[in-house]
């Protein structure tokens, strides 16, 4: 299928104009994008006409997401059924890796269990759809907070009250943050029998449309010395980027 050109720069334009907050030049998308300036310029002008991208005056203009896209995006997400769209991905992953898969979000400092689905020899877990664990030392609750906002995570942590789960369960502030990094540059996370000594599970982040962490998708493994865990790893962090492409996130996680 051929792609309408000025139809695709319209949309490269709004996705990288949305993606700076504080404004973007026209220089500067016309450097980010590789486009003609006169190209670019007739296409903002028209979305500023249009209410889809507000135009800052000053030294030099600058563009920000206007009011027209907000609605746009907030009349999308009020009528996503997000559960309605990740159930059944979850549910044939499971099948697919022959593991538990868990999908949960924040609540606090902890990981609540939204969904759980299990393949047709399910192991036996002890994490059920309702109940709570610390985000400490949960793939699910790493993968999360590895993509929070700054802020929002330091007053997280600093609420934190480390119990050792296990010998290998991450006790001090300073190795989680280090974790974090780690998890954030790898694409998941890894809960290294940190809540269970026979149990190793990889988790990954789910983005919604705004570009926010909405959750993580796990998979629960009962722990063998010779599984490979980065593999399972990639796998989750795979799925995770198809299920948040299916909400509606545009972006990149990195």
């Amino acid at each position: 299928m051929k792609l309408n050109r000025t139809t695709q720069r319209t949309v490269e334009i709004l996705k990288l104009v949305s993606k700076n907050p504080e404004g973007i030049t026209l220089d500067e998308i016309c450097r980010l994008l590789d486009l003609p300036k006169t190209s670019a310029y007739d296409i903002t002008t028209t979305l500023v006409e249009m209410g889809m991208v507000n135009v800052r005056k000053g030294q030099k203009q600058t563009y920000t997401i206007g009011l027209t896209a907000y609605r746009i995006g907030i009349n999308y997400t009020n009528n996503l059924d997000f559960l309605g769209i990740i159930e059944p991905e979850l549910k044939t992953f499971a099948r697919e890796v022959g593991k538990t898969v868990f999908f949960g979000v924040r609540s606090d400092h902890e990981v609540v269990y939204i969904c759980k689905f299990e393949p047709e020899n399910p192991i036996i877990t002890t994490a059920t759809v309702g109940t709570k664990n610390p985000i400490y030392c949960t793939s699910l609750g790493k993968a999360i907070l590895a993509y929070m906002d700054e802020d929002t995570r330091q007053q997280i942590i600093s609420r934190i009250k480390f119990r050792q789960k296990t010998a290998n369960t991450i006790m001090t502030k300073e190795d989680l943050e280090t974790e974090l990094t780690k998890v954030k540059a790898q694409g998941y996370a890894l809960d290294a029998r940190e809540m269970e000594d026979h149990m190793e599970c990889a988790g990954a982040a789910v983005f919604g449309p705004d570009g926010s962490v909405m959750g993580a998708i796990s998979v629960s493994s009962l722990y063998k010395p010779g599984e490979d865990y980065d593999a399972l790893g990639g796998l989750v962090c795979k799925k995770a980027a198809e299920v948040s492409k299916l909400l509606g996130f545009l972006g990149k996680t990195s």
